[in-house]
């Protein structure tokens, strides 16, 4: 005769099995590979989490090289998608959130929009980092603004500090 809780130990057993993809929070550098990323960012760090079964999302940028970071929220509206130029492939959308540094991330990104999102390729280590920026101005238009390129500089333990922070001493 059959236990009843056999399906619930064969449940607990799986889910055992699968202890060690646990969600974490990671920070991947990169430098700029080209003029135009060059003048608007230098160097990234991308606060990013990765989930239970190995998806990426990103949670918030640090300047590499300067002062500032922003926080994004995942997602927003396709039109954002839809005005990339021909052959961008990045599909992983991230509106900047508009507070602190965010604002001024926006404005060098996108002068004049009020909105801009950030649509990413995906993020693998060691890979290089694509990123357009597209902006909403005031009449509603979407329009892209610039396209920011990337290359794999390396994981941090912790989230960088930048060289020109205030410190204590």
């Amino acid at each position: 005769m059959r236990s009843p809780l056999a399906p619930v130990l064969i449940a607990l057993l799986t889910l055992s099995a699968a202890a060690p993809a646990h969600a974490d929070t990671r920070y991947l550098s990169y430098n700029a590979s080209d003029r135009i990323t060059q003048a608007l960012t230098k160097g990234i760090t991308l606060q990013v989490r990765r989930g239970l079964f190995g998806a990426i999302s990103v949670e918030r940028l640090f300047s590499t090289t300067a002062r500032g970071s922003a926080d994004f929220t995942r997602g927003g509206p396709n039109e954002a998608r839809r005005v990339l130029p021909e052959g961008a492939n990045e599909s992983d959308l991230y509106a900047i959130e508009q507070s602190g540094d965010g604002r001024g991330l926006a404005r060098a990104l996108c002068p004049g929009a009020n909105d801009v999102w950030l649509v990413m390729s995906r993020i693998r280590a060691p890979r290089p980092l694509t990123i357009q920026a597209v902006g909403r101005w005031a009449d509603g238009t979407y329009r892209h603004c610039v396209t920011l390129s990337y290359d794999w500089r390396g994981e941090w333990q912790t989230a960088p500090v930048s060289p020109f922070a205030d410190t204590d001493s």
